[in-house]
């Protein structure tokens, strides 16, 4: 909702003109994609959505986005078997960051994404280092992902917690900026700044990139 609602804000212009870039939403089904990444069965969870991507071209698309950090862990095997061109999520945030002259950015996000090496290998080639916060921290923010964020429930004291992390990493790790790695961070925590440093919101990152995209194709 969050994607639909900032891609459609993009293109108000306050004159009252509606044109509004057509789009084509595919829900995937959560619970069997997540058992899949539970146990390791990842060319099982690419062919997922290498058949989304395949419906959505037949239904007209024209390139797609994945509205979600983890599965970016299976990017490049869904992306060499796609029939669309992707926007990735994790290039948008790489390009974001570099821009604004980041160097060591710290990252949340489910335990999948923090654990993985797919955020810090991209950013490492551009010079960047990407760092997590410690295990009894990535513990806490996956479990209140799963039983609460992801649910829809936003708690000030889940807000507390996430920003006395980010506070942490700051001071003990020299974090230059927090990478907001799953798109419902950018709803707990709306702030361009936490802990002191600015806060890298990918919904909004991967939302302009997808806006760009729809722009260049008019």
């Amino acid at each position: 909702m969050e994607y639909y609602k900032q891609i459609i804000d993009a293109f108000k212009d306050g004159s009252g003109d509606l044109n509004y870039p057509e789009m084509i939403i595919y829900s995937v089904n959560l619970s069997e994609l997540i058992s899949l990444m539970k146990a390791q069965r990842y060319d099982q969870a690419a062919d997922i959505f290498v058949r989304v991507l395949d419906r959505l071209k037949l239904a007209g698309a024209e390139f797609a986005a994945i509205s979600a950090n983890t599965p970016h862990m299976l990017f490049d095997r869904i992306s060499a078997n796609s029939p669309l061109p992707l926007i990735s999520i994790v290039e948008a945030a790489c390009r974001e960051a570099l821009r604004r002259g980041f160097r060591r950015p710290g990252l949340l996000g489910t335990g999948f994404t923090m654990d993985a090496g797919f955020y810090p290998d991209v950013f490492k080639k551009h010079g960047m280092e990407v760092l997590v916060p410690e295990k009894e921290d990535r513990d806490l923010i996956n479990h209140k992902l799963f039983s609460e964020i992801e649910l829809g429930v936003f708690t000030d004291e889940t807000r507390e917690q996430f920003i006395a992390i980010i506070s942490k990493m700051a001071r003990v790790q020299q974090i230059d900026s927090i990478i907001l790695g799953c798109t419902e961070f950018g709803i707990l925590l709306p702030h361009p700044v936490y802990g002191g440093i600015p806060a890298l919101d990918t919904t909004k990152i991967h939302v302009r990139e997808i806006v760009e995209w729809c722009l260049d194709k008019k």
